[in-house]
C-alpha cells in the first residue's frame, strides 16, 4: 500500500515539474514589448533580433532580452562652450539638441554613452560654426547657425542609429567688456544715423525750395507767354484792319486811345476839375465821326 502512494505521489511531483517548465517556456519564449520601447534581443552573446512593439516570439532558454531601449524623443541637458568668433570676440553658447533612438542595435553597441557622446559632438560644431561667422553674423544669422548644426549633428551620429530632430540655439552671451564696447558703438551709430537724417531733411528741405522757385518762374514765364501773344494777336488785328481799311483805322485807333487816357484821368480820386489840351475834345469828334462811318 505504501509503495503505492508512493508511486503516486512520484507521479505527481513529474507532472508539476513539467508544468513548471511549460510555464517557464512559454514566459520565456514570449515577449510583450511596450509601444515606447525597443527590445534587443541575443543568443549566445551575440545580436539575434530586434523585437518592436507588441507580441513577440523567441527561442527560450537560448535568446535573451539584452536591452530594452527606449524610442521617445530625448532632450539633452542645456550645454553651454565657449567659441571664437572670426572678428575675435568670445561669446558663450547656449545649446540644446533633441534626438530620439531609431536603430538600438546601433546605438547599443557602437556607443557607451549616447548623451556625453552627442554633447561632445554638438560643442565640437558650434565653435567650428561660430568661429566661421563674426559676431554680427551670429546676432543675425542665427536660423542659419542653428540648421547648420543640426545637418552636421545628424551626419555626425548617423551610424549610432540615432536621429536628430531639433537643434536649438537658447542664448549667446558676451563679457562684460565687449557688452561695454558694443554699447558704444551701438550709441556712436545711432547718432550717426540721426545726423544723416537731420541732413537729409534739410537736402529735402532744399530741394523742395528750388523746385517751388522753378514752379513760380515757370508759371510767370508761361503769363509773360500769354500776355505777349495777347499783344501779338492785338497788333495783328490792328494791322489787319489797317490794310483792310486803310488810314481810317489807324486814325480810329489813334483816337481811342486818346478817349481811353481821358478816362483815366477823369476816374481819378479827387480829381475834380480836369483840365484838358484844345485838341483833346476833337478827339472826341474823330472817334464819334471814325464810328458813324463804320456804320
Amino acid at each position: 500500500m505504501d509503495e503505492i502512494l508512493i508511486g503516486i505521489g512520484g507521479g505527481n511531483i513529474v507532472l508539476l515539474l513539467l508544468a513548471a517548465f511549460l510555464i517557464i517556456t512559454v514566459f520565456r519564449g514570449v515577449k510583450i514589448v511596450p509601444q515606447s520601447e525597443k527590445y534587443v534581443v541575443e543568443r549566445f552573446g551575440r545580436l539575434q533580433s530586434v523585437l518592436g512593439p507588441g507580441i513577440n516570439f523567441i527561442v527560450p532558454f537560448l535568446d535573451r532580452v539584452r536591452h530594452k531601449v527606449s524610442i521617445l524623443e530625448r532632450q539633452l541637458p542645456t550645454a553651454s562652450q565657449d567659441a571664437i568668433t572670426s572678428d575675435n570676440v568670445l561669446v558663450q553658447v547656449e545649446t540644446s539638441v533633441f534626438y530620439r533612438i531609431l536603430e538600438p542595435e546601433k546605438t547599443v553597441y557602437r556607443i557607451r554613452d549616447v548623451d556625453a557622446a552627442i554633447a561632445t559632438t554638438v560643442a565640437g560644431i558650434v565653435r567650428a560654426g561660430i568661429g566661421e561667422m563674426e559676431l554680427d553674423e551670429v546676432q543675425s544669422n542665427r536660423q542659419q547657425l542653428i540648421s547648420q548644426i543640426k545637418q552636421q549633428v545628424a551626419d555626425a551620429v548617423d551610424d549610432w542609429g540615432i536621429e536628430v530632430t531639433r537643434a536649438e540655439i537658447l542664448d549667446v552671451n558676451l563679457d562684460a567688456a565687449t557688452r561695454e564696447a558694443m554699447l558704444q558703438q551701438l550709441n556712436a551709430e545711432r547718432a550717426r544715423r540721426a545726423q544723416v537724417t537731420e541732413a537729409e531733411g534739410t537736402r529735402r528741405a532744399v530741394e523742395l525750395q528750388a523746385d517751388a522757385e522753378l514752379y513760380a518762374a515757370q508759371k510767370e514765364a508761361e503769363a509773360r507767354r500769354v500776355s505777349a501773344d495777347a499783344e501779338a494777336y492785338a497788333t495783328e488785328v490792328v494791322a489787319k484792319a489797317i490794310k483792310e481799311n486803310g488810314i481810317e483805322a489807324a486814325q480810329y485807333q489813334v483816337a481811342l486811345k486818346q478817349v481811353e487816357a481821358l478816362t483815366a484821368v477823369g476816374a481819378g480820386e479827387g480829381k475834380q476839375t480836369i483840365i484838358l489840351p484844345a485838341h483833346a475834345l476833337d478827339a472826341f469828334g474823330d472817334a464819334f465821326k471814325l464810328l458813324k462811318g463804320k456804320a
